[in-house]
């Protein structure tokens, strides 16, 4: 297949209106979905690289601020364990300290004289305390999932609920 400078006018358009690949390839017929995206690499044309926060439309802070009721981030549910009143302070303890009901979370560098261990209080059946079970325990593809302010993650509540 060779490409005519009708096909090459029709590719720079197209491509030019933010049309993936797949549906220039289509709307020109004749080509495939690599051979567009060759030609297009051999023109020069600019990429079309997508970030995942370029569709997220909460990343000004007056939206956020501005309804409580609105869900929140797992960044922001961490913080707000901190700030509760009744969160327990961290206890940090060397290696030999650690017991079964001790949060077993390493904070630093292993090599570091100032490495230590949380300590707070461990949840029932886990290694961690309620902040850094939150950490360690992430369902797949959803790293940065929204929860309701109160809400425990369902895959938490299941673990929980499991051991």
């Amino acid at each position: 297949m060779s490409w005519t400078n009708e096909k090459v006018e029709k590719l720079k358009e197209l491509w030019g209106k933010g049309n993936t690949a797949s549906q220039i390839a289509e709307i020109i017929g004749g080509v495939s979905r690599n051979a567009v995206i060759g030609k297009a690499h051999r023109l020069n044309l600019s990429a079309k690289i997508k970030t995942r926060s370029s569709g997220n439309n909460y990343n000004s802070g007056a939206n956020l601020n501005s309804d409580p009721s609105q869900k929140r981030s797992r960044k922001s549910k961490f913080k707000s364990l901190i700030i509760e009143n009744d969160f327990e302070p961290e206890n940090p303890k060397q290696l030999e300290e650690l017991d079964e009901n001790s949060c077993k979370w390493p904070i630093g560098h292993p090599n570091e004289k100032s490495f230590y261990f949380c300590g707070r209080s461990s949840l029932k059946d886990f290694s961690y305390c309620k902040l850094h079970l939150l950490y360690a325990y992430q369902p797949k593809g959803k790293k940065d999932e929204f929860v309701a302010k109160d809400d425990v993650p369902d895959f938490i509540e299941k673990k929980i609920k499991s051991a």
